[in-house]
Parts: structure tokens; C-alpha cells; sequence
């Protein structure tokens, strides 16, 4: 296994020196990395073939939903638009669970008015 890597090495310093590597698209550019946390680590690389074919799972699609409707939550200060913004969520949590078809003790936990109730102090 190290004499591939050392031919590795050394066909890439080869090319560097050649300028094989000058002229390539988004040189000198920062990297476009993309937030995938909301993707399961065992899962993302799957779904980022998925992705790089324009295909998006339902799954994900509903995942970024939560992820973008617990944001919200968290910055709205309005007790109604916490309610209505509660229940959205709770019902896209569910539709994830259904959709999933997973365990109950695998399943996203839902948010409660609860439990916002007694984090905001309304």
C-alpha cells in the first residue's frame, strides 16, 4: 500500500511542477462547502449523488423544512405566531415519522406548547 502511495505522491508533484493543476475551475477560490447536518452521517453520501443528479429525497426535503421551521421558532417572540409556528412543525415531524417508516424509538421527537411555554415564560 505505500509504494501506490508513493507513486501517487510523486505523479502529483510531477503535474504541480508541469502546471497540470494552474488553469483548474475555481482556482483560487474558497470551497463551496454545503450544510449537510441535517443529513444522517451514513446517509449523506448517498444523497449527495442523489443531489448532484438533481434528485432531492422526499426525506431531506422535509428534514430542511424542520431545520428552517426550528430556526424560526427560535428568533419569533409573538406567543400566537410561536403557536402556529409550533404546530408546522410538529405536523412536518410527523409527516417525517410517517414517511420514514422508521421505529417509534428512532423517530423525531415532536415540540410541545408545553414546553415553549415554560422555556419563553408565557
Amino acid at each position: 500500500m505505500i509504494c501506490f502511495q508513493k507513486i501517487a505522491e510523486r505523479r502529483i508533484l510531477e503535474a504541480i511542477r508541469e502546471g497540470a493543476f494552474d488553469d483548474l475551475p475555481g482556482a483560487g477560490q474558497p470551497l463551496e462547502l454545503e450544510d449537510d447536518s441535517h443529513v444522517p452521517e451514513d446517509l449523506r453520501v448517498a444523497y449527495k449523488i442523489l443531489k448532484n443528479a438533481d434528485f432531492v429525497p422526499k426525506e431531506i426535503a422535509l428534514r430542511k423544512e424542520i431545520v428552517q421551521a426550528e430556526d424560526l421558532l427560535a428568533g419569533m417572540e409573538d406567543t400566537k405566531a410561536k403557536y402556529r409556528q409550533l404546530k408546522k412543525l410538529n405536523f412536518l415531524v410527523m409527516k417525517l415519522n410517517m414517511f420514514c417508516n422508521t421505529h417509534t424509538g428512532m423517530e423525531k421527537s415532536q415540540r410541545y406548547e408545553k414546553k415553549l411555554a415554560e422555556r419563553f415564560g408565557s
